[in-house]
């Protein structure tokens, strides 16, 4: 059995492609760019992308099961290519938010869109469902870097960010398992903390001081739609105002199916400790 691994060169693709290669998977990559994927020796390479449906007969064909990478826009052709494929089985990326969002406007669907689209395309699938991830915080480096300041809103808002090597190691083993069909995995990592929390931990880990303002919900907005647009930063937003009013708590997938802890922000923050200096 092949497996196509979509968005093969993005983060958690790429770190999935390793992880069925490691475990004998057979893996087919769908990529646009094979060069920069660097893939591992045995892997075969389908040229192509979501986002260009012409390029998913091809990649689709022979194919069983899936990893679909979260595109909502082009859910419906992947559906479409899917199904004249022949293809049975369709794990997704998705997002915890996705039960929120379906008790929304449908224009404000994402992970939800292509939740109820792959379900409507009578696949066999399994939902993954990981909080924030980890490398968001990567955001933070510049400020950190030119003035070890960082900021943001709502300060006690406690979350559970995950490594995306946990999601892509967790994705591996439903890929190989046909026991986690019609499951909504929600995943996490494996402690609760907050965002003041975690610069205490980039702090300690590059050995220079780093302090947490607080913004406003208006200076949180002001900063960041000129570069991810209102809608998206009002979405942001309300996400920590939630994790605020909810502190969320850890989920135990990653532990549970791939019989390991999950990584820590202190353990993911010393290995990632260069890119805050």
């Amino acid at each position: 059995m092949t497996i196509l691994v979509t968005g093969a060169t993005a983060s958690v693709g790429r770190l999935l492609v390793d992880e069925l290669v490691a475990a004998g998977a057979t893996v087919r990559a769908l990529t646009n760019n094979p060069a920069r994927a660097a893939l591992p020796a045995g892997v075969e390479v389908a040229r192509g992308y979501l986002g260009k449906p012409a390029t998913l007969p091809a990649a689709l064909a022979g194919i069983d099961t899936v990893y679909l990478a979260p595109l909502p826009a082009y859910v419906e052709d992947f559906v479409r290519s899917a199904r004249e494929a022949g293809v049975r089985r369709v794990v997704v990326l998705s997002g915890e938010p996705a039960d929120y969002e379906a008790q929304g406007d449908p224009s404000t669907w994402h992970y939800y869109r292509i939740e109820r689209a792959i379900e409507a395309g009578g696949f066999d699938w399994t939902f993954l469902r990981p909080g924030q991830f980890m490398n968001n915080t990567l955001g933070w480096a510049p400020t950190i870097k030119a003035g070890g300041v960082v900021r943001a809103p709502y300060p006690g808002a406690v979350q559970t960010p995950i490594d995306l090597g946990d999601i892509a190691a967790v994705a591996r083993v439903v890929l190989l398992s046909e026991e986690f069909g019609g499951r909504k995995i929600v995943m996490s990592g494996p402690e609760g903390i907050t965002q003041p929390e975690q610069v205490a931990q980039i702090a300690e880990a590059i050995g220079r001081d780093v302090r947490f303002e607080e913004q406003t919900p208006e200076e949180y907005v002001a900063a960041l739609a000129p570069s991810v647009g209102a809608e998206t930063a009002h979405w942001l937003l309300d996400g920590f105002r939630m994790m605020s009013e909810h502190p969320m708590k850890p989920e135990p997938a990653v532990a549970d199916l791939t019989g390991r802890p999950g990584t820590t922000y202190r353990e993911w923050v010393a290995t990632n400790a260069a890119a805050f200096r």
